[in-house]
């Protein structure tokens, strides 16, 4: 690839950047801990993995499906539990992020699709907006599951 923009985007959504990368912040979070609210915290380690997981798998389907529905706000972005509901779900739902992150690459990497054009399905977005706006979020929540580890486990980045 040699467009300088589309090589920018695809590293600051992989945490190469001013953020921690996402395999950074959800590796070595303990199993019993993953339903866990410290004091003042508004969210567990488990709510934010699925609000990032769900959020950006809405971001990746609304940029390249006019047909997609997006879930009903805030209800749909949010797990109904505060915990995994089963022992697999923290590894499922981190594959699924990994494999929606890759496919918003692929999306942005592929020169057929213009950063700059609107999306005819929108209301003024551009792919462009889409990957800033999941940049921009993942940021925040992966921030915030290192504040989690941090009080729960005492573990710096």
């Amino acid at each position: 690839m040699t467009d300088p923009l589309r090589e920018h985007l695809i590293a600051l959504l992989d945490g190469k950047g001013a953020h921690i990368p996402f395999e950074e912040a959800v590796k070595s979070f303990p199993e019993k801990l993953r339903g866990v609210k410290p004091p003042g915290a508004p969210h567990t380690a488990w709510q934010l993995l699925e609000h990032l997981r769900i959020a950006q798998w809405d971001i990746l389907e609304f940029s390249r499906d006019a047909k997609h529905k997006s879930p009903k706000w805030p209800e749909g972005y949010w797990p109904a539990t505060e915990a995994p509901p089963t022992k697999g779900a923290w590894q499922e739902s981190i594959h699924k992020y990994e494999a929606d992150l890759k496919s918003m690459q692929a999306l942005i990497a592929d020169q057929k699709h213009d950063l700059y054009a609107r999306l005819p399905h929108g209301e003024g977005q551009t792919l462009l907006k889409e990957a800033l706006v999941l940049a921009d979020h993942n940021s925040y929540h992966l921030g915030q599951i290192m504040y989690l580890k941090k009080q729960l486990i005492g573990e710096d980045t």
